[in-house]
């Protein structure tokens, strides 16, 4: 699923974000590095948006702030390289690049097809989106699973952790206590 522009989910997230400057700034350094198919996501929506939904006055990043790209012919010294441009720009923050073109490896899955592609065999759906800013100035956002269970507050495994990855899923979850901060979040299959 990406931007529909009759869909409220969409611009409501475009509310959010427009009204927050420091996740904006950093949407625009991500940009600035011009890499393909490249956009920020996992937390940082997830996290304005939960934030948002139990009426916190302002949203904190997450502990890193996850990039995420797509270029088969780059390895891992190239996601070092940009984690370095972005500390230079804004040295406060966490982050984390990483090549979506490689990433199937590591995860035991076939390669994948794209960022968006490969966004489908993360853990939870409601932390499958990412947000990228376009040349023009639109926000573009890419949420393979919907953005129901991400406005519901419904935390559940994408169909790759549903069964074999299930302990893994779990796992995280426990580690991870969305529920501590965020309440209303509702935990489902673990």
């Amino acid at each position: 699923m990406n931007r529909s522009a009759g869909d409220w989910r969409f611009k409501r997230i475009e509310m959010l974000l427009r009204g927050d400057p420091v996740r904006l700034q950093l949407l625009r350094e991500v940009a600035a590095l011009g890499l393909p198919d490249c956009w920020i996501g996992a937390g940082f929506i997830r996290s304005l948006v939960w934030d948002h939904s139990h009426g916190y006055e302002s949203s904190s990043l997450a502990n890193d702030v996850d990039v995420v790209w797509f270029d088969p012919k780059q390895g891992v010294e190239a996601d070092r390289h940009h984690e370095q441009r972005l500390a230079a720009s804004a040295p406060t923050v966490k982050w984390s690049v990483k090549n979506q073109a490689r990433m199937h490896a590591g995860n035991g899955d076939a390669p994948y097809l794209s960022t968006t592609d490969a966004m489908r065999y993360w853990p939870e759906t409601a932390t499958a989106i990412a947000v990228r800013l376009s040349a023009d100035g639109h926000l573009d956002i890419t949420a393979p699973f919907g953005l129901d269970d991400l406005f519901a507050l419904i935390v559940r495994p994408t169909p790759r952790f549903e069964n074999e990855k299930r302990a893994v899923y779990r796992d995280r979850i426990r580690r991870k206590k969305w529920h501590e901060r965020w309440p209303k979040v509702c935990l489902r299959d673990v």
